[in-house]
Protein backbone atom coordinates (compact mmCIF):
# COMPACT_ATOMS: atom_id res chain seq x y z
CA UNK A 1 0.00 0.00 0.00
CA UNK A 2 0.87 3.38 -0.69
CA UNK A 3 0.73 6.41 1.60
CA UNK A 4 -0.19 9.79 0.19
CA UNK A 5 1.18 13.10 0.35
CA UNK A 6 -0.29 15.50 2.69
CA UNK A 7 -0.26 19.24 3.59
CA UNK A 8 2.16 20.02 6.71
CA UNK A 9 0.30 21.84 9.99
CA UNK A 10 3.11 23.79 11.63
CA UNK A 11 2.91 24.80 15.72
CA UNK A 12 2.28 28.22 14.47
CA UNK A 13 -0.95 27.53 13.21
CA UNK A 14 -1.93 25.17 15.86
CA UNK A 15 -4.12 25.56 19.46
CA UNK A 16 -2.27 26.64 22.31
CA UNK A 17 -2.69 22.73 23.41
CA UNK A 18 0.14 22.42 20.37
CA UNK A 19 1.88 25.12 21.54
CA UNK A 20 3.33 23.38 23.85
CA UNK A 21 5.09 20.68 22.11
CA UNK A 22 6.98 23.57 20.25
CA UNK A 23 10.22 22.80 22.10
CA UNK A 24 10.28 19.43 20.78
CA UNK A 25 13.06 20.64 18.11
CA UNK A 26 9.92 21.77 16.10
CA UNK A 27 8.67 18.14 14.90
CA UNK A 28 6.78 19.05 11.81
CA UNK A 29 3.10 17.26 12.46
CA UNK A 30 -0.57 17.30 11.21
CA UNK A 31 -3.79 16.54 12.05
CA UNK A 32 -4.65 13.22 11.19
CA UNK A 33 -7.85 13.87 10.61
CA UNK A 34 -7.05 17.16 8.44
CA UNK A 35 -5.70 14.27 6.00
CA UNK A 36 -8.71 11.33 7.14
CA UNK A 37 -11.86 12.38 7.92
CA UNK A 38 -13.30 9.08 8.97
CA UNK A 39 -11.04 8.47 11.43
CA UNK A 40 -12.62 8.42 14.90
CA UNK A 41 -10.34 10.11 17.71
CA UNK A 42 -10.83 9.46 21.51
CA UNK A 43 -7.58 11.10 22.94
CA UNK A 44 -7.76 8.80 26.45
CA UNK A 45 -5.30 11.18 27.96
CA UNK A 46 -7.47 15.15 27.37
CA UNK A 47 -10.36 12.37 29.80
CA UNK A 48 -10.04 10.52 33.20
CA UNK A 49 -10.21 6.92 31.54
CA UNK A 50 -6.35 6.49 31.53
CA UNK A 51 -4.19 5.47 34.42
CA UNK A 52 -3.40 8.79 36.35
CA UNK A 53 -7.30 9.13 36.31
CA UNK A 54 -7.09 12.58 35.26
CA UNK A 55 -6.92 14.61 31.76
CA UNK A 56 -3.56 15.24 30.87
CA UNK A 57 -4.36 17.02 27.65
CA UNK A 58 -6.07 19.96 27.59
CA UNK A 59 -9.69 20.71 25.86
CA UNK A 60 -9.15 21.00 21.84
CA UNK A 61 -6.06 18.84 21.54
CA UNK A 62 -6.00 17.34 18.54
CA UNK A 63 -4.37 13.97 17.09
CA UNK A 64 -1.02 14.83 15.58
CA UNK A 65 1.43 12.81 14.05
CA UNK A 66 4.05 13.67 11.31
CA UNK A 67 2.70 13.57 8.03
CA UNK A 68 4.36 10.07 6.85
CA UNK A 69 2.13 8.66 9.72
CA UNK A 70 -1.43 10.36 9.17
CA UNK A 71 -0.78 9.19 5.42
CA UNK A 72 -0.18 5.29 6.03
CA UNK A 73 -3.40 6.26 8.72
CA UNK A 74 -5.46 6.74 5.95
CA UNK A 75 -4.43 3.51 3.73
CA UNK A 76 -5.43 1.79 6.89
CA UNK A 77 -8.39 3.54 6.83
CA UNK A 78 -9.20 2.76 3.14
CA UNK A 79 -8.85 -1.19 3.72
CA UNK A 80 -10.81 -1.71 6.60
CA UNK A 81 -13.73 0.26 5.14
CA UNK A 82 -14.34 -2.10 2.91
CA UNK A 83 -14.78 -4.82 5.37
CA UNK A 84 -17.22 -2.24 7.30
CA UNK A 85 -14.52 -1.22 10.19
CA UNK A 86 -12.94 1.70 10.72
CA UNK A 87 -9.81 3.38 13.20
CA UNK A 88 -10.42 4.83 16.45
CA UNK A 89 -7.10 6.68 17.82
CA UNK A 90 -6.60 6.43 21.46
CA UNK A 91 -3.25 8.70 21.56
CA UNK A 92 -0.92 10.24 18.60
CA UNK A 93 2.02 12.82 19.45
CA UNK A 94 2.70 13.13 23.06
CA UNK A 95 4.84 16.14 24.68
CA UNK A 96 7.44 15.08 26.46
CA UNK A 97 5.99 17.25 29.18
CA UNK A 98 3.17 14.37 29.34
CA UNK A 99 5.14 11.68 28.77
CA UNK A 100 7.16 12.91 32.46
CA UNK A 101 3.47 12.62 34.56
CA UNK A 102 3.18 9.17 32.73
CA UNK A 103 6.37 8.12 33.98
CA UNK A 104 5.60 9.30 37.35
CA UNK A 105 2.16 8.07 37.79
CA UNK A 106 3.85 4.51 36.70
CA UNK A 107 7.30 4.10 37.28
CA UNK A 108 6.75 0.70 35.12
CA UNK A 109 9.46 1.00 32.41
CA UNK A 110 7.59 -2.40 30.94
CA UNK A 111 5.67 -0.53 29.59
CA UNK A 112 6.04 3.17 30.06
CA UNK A 113 8.66 4.97 28.16
CA UNK A 114 11.49 6.63 30.72
CA UNK A 115 11.93 10.27 29.22
CA UNK A 116 14.96 10.22 30.39
CA UNK A 117 16.03 7.24 28.72
CA UNK A 118 17.28 6.61 25.45
CA UNK A 119 14.67 9.02 22.80
CA UNK A 120 12.07 8.82 25.53
CA UNK A 121 8.55 7.52 23.87
CA UNK A 122 8.31 7.89 20.36
CA UNK A 123 4.92 9.23 20.84
CA UNK A 124 6.78 12.34 21.95
CA UNK A 125 8.69 12.17 18.25
CA UNK A 126 5.15 11.49 16.13
CA UNK A 127 5.69 8.11 14.96
CA UNK A 128 3.70 6.39 17.10
CA UNK A 129 -0.08 5.97 17.32
CA UNK A 130 -2.00 3.47 19.70
CA UNK A 131 -5.08 2.44 17.58
CA UNK A 132 -8.31 0.34 17.87
CA UNK A 133 -11.05 -0.96 15.89
CA UNK A 134 -14.68 0.40 16.00
CA UNK A 135 -17.57 -0.67 13.14
CA UNK A 136 -18.90 1.09 10.99
CA UNK A 137 -21.83 2.74 12.97
CA UNK A 138 -18.51 4.23 15.71
CA UNK A 139 -19.70 1.37 18.07
CA UNK A 140 -16.34 -0.39 19.89
CA UNK A 141 -15.85 -4.12 18.87
CA UNK A 142 -14.08 -6.51 21.41
CA UNK A 143 -10.72 -6.24 22.02
CA UNK A 144 -8.15 -8.28 23.84
CA UNK A 145 -8.61 -5.34 26.79
CA UNK A 146 -8.95 -1.78 26.88
CA UNK A 147 -6.42 0.88 26.85
CA UNK A 148 -3.67 1.21 28.75
CA UNK A 149 -4.21 -2.24 30.45
CA UNK A 150 -0.78 -3.32 31.72
CA UNK A 151 -1.60 -7.02 31.90
CA UNK A 152 -0.44 -10.04 30.33
CA UNK A 153 -4.12 -10.13 28.47
CA UNK A 154 -2.47 -7.01 26.37
CA UNK A 155 0.36 -8.99 24.69
CA UNK A 156 0.57 -8.27 21.21
CA UNK A 157 -0.04 -12.37 20.75
CA UNK A 158 -3.49 -12.94 21.86
CA UNK A 159 -3.74 -16.14 23.73
CA UNK A 160 -7.65 -16.22 24.52
CA UNK A 161 -10.52 -18.12 23.22
CA UNK A 162 -12.89 -15.64 21.94
CA UNK A 163 -12.92 -16.40 18.00
CA UNK A 164 -14.51 -12.84 17.35
CA UNK A 165 -11.86 -11.17 19.86
CA UNK A 166 -9.10 -12.96 17.77
CA UNK A 167 -10.54 -12.57 14.28
CA UNK A 168 -10.39 -8.33 15.38
CA UNK A 169 -7.26 -8.32 16.62
CA UNK A 170 -6.13 -10.09 13.41
CA UNK A 171 -7.54 -7.61 11.21
CA UNK A 172 -5.82 -4.27 12.90
CA UNK A 173 -2.81 -6.23 13.05
CA UNK A 174 -2.49 -7.10 9.47
CA UNK A 175 -3.72 -3.91 8.69
CA UNK A 176 -1.68 -1.75 9.84
CA UNK A 177 1.59 -3.72 9.08
CA UNK A 178 0.13 -3.62 5.37
CA UNK A 179 0.08 0.27 6.02
CA UNK A 180 3.86 0.45 6.92
CA UNK A 181 3.33 0.16 11.03
CA UNK A 182 5.41 -2.38 12.77
CA UNK A 183 3.42 -3.85 16.36
CA UNK A 184 4.61 -4.16 20.00
CA UNK A 185 4.97 -6.69 22.07
CA UNK A 186 3.07 -5.56 25.03
CA UNK A 187 0.77 -3.56 24.21
CA UNK A 188 -1.68 -4.69 20.89
CA UNK A 189 -2.72 -1.42 20.72
CA UNK A 190 0.41 0.92 19.80
CA UNK A 191 1.93 0.93 16.32
CA UNK A 192 5.23 2.44 15.17
CA UNK A 193 5.95 3.63 11.61
CA UNK A 194 8.65 0.96 10.47
CA UNK A 195 11.13 3.37 9.14
CA UNK A 196 10.87 5.25 12.81
CA UNK A 197 14.68 5.82 13.19
CA UNK A 198 14.76 8.12 10.31
CA UNK A 199 13.13 10.78 12.11
CA UNK A 200 15.00 10.75 15.29
CA UNK A 201 18.38 12.44 15.48
CA UNK A 202 21.37 10.09 14.78
CA UNK A 203 22.31 9.96 18.32
CA UNK A 204 18.91 9.64 19.73
CA UNK A 205 17.41 6.69 17.57
CA UNK A 206 20.87 4.61 18.35
CA UNK A 207 20.07 4.97 22.02
CA UNK A 208 16.39 4.07 21.17
CA UNK A 209 17.05 0.89 19.06
CA UNK A 210 19.29 0.18 22.44
CA UNK A 211 16.84 0.67 24.82
CA UNK A 212 13.81 -0.56 22.37
CA UNK A 213 15.40 -3.71 20.70
CA UNK A 214 13.80 -4.71 17.47
CA UNK A 215 10.15 -3.65 16.50
CA UNK A 216 8.57 -5.83 18.82
CA UNK A 217 9.89 -4.64 21.93
CA UNK A 218 9.50 -1.11 22.73
CA UNK A 219 7.84 0.51 25.28
CA UNK A 220 4.78 3.11 25.56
Amino acid sequence: MRCFNVRLITFAVMTAAIKSAAAQAAIPLVDIKSVDPTILVELRYAGRHNLTGHPLYPPGTLALSRPEVASCLAVAQAFLRRYQYRLKIWDAYRPSSVQVKLWQASHNNDYVADPETGAGSLHSWGVAVDATLIDTWNRPVSMPTDFDDFTPAAMWHYVGADPAIRSHLHLLQRTMRDAGFYGLRTEWWHFTIADWQKYLPPERAKRAAQVFGTHWQGKL
